[in-house]
């Protein structure tokens, strides 16, 4: 437990980013899976169209702290690699 006020405070503090963290994480994540699912399905039109949704998501999370830079860049590139890859 904390002693000092400014600890409480802390802990309200990481208690908020938390959360908003996990609201970031959770609607990145969605978006991938949506890629994955429709490139599992198929369905090159729709891998596209959830493609162009995830990559400002993943971006975003990146910008936001919630992944590092390179991870961000590698997902991007591994998504838009096996979309193109629908069409070959």
């Amino acid at each position: 437990m904390p002693n000092t006020s400014s600890a409480k405070k802390m802990v309200r503090k990481i208690e908020r980013r938390t959360a908003i963290n996990k609201v970031r994480r959770t609607r990145m994540r969605n978006q991938v899976r949506k890629v994955e699912e429709a490139v599992a399905s198929g369905d090159k039109a729709a891998a596209k169209a959830a493609f162009g949704a995830a990559e400002p998501e993943i971006m975003s999370a990146v910008s936001h702290g919630i992944l590092k830079k390179n991870t961000g860049a590698r997902k991007v590139s591994r998504l838009s690699k096996r979309v193109k890859l629908m069409g070959a």
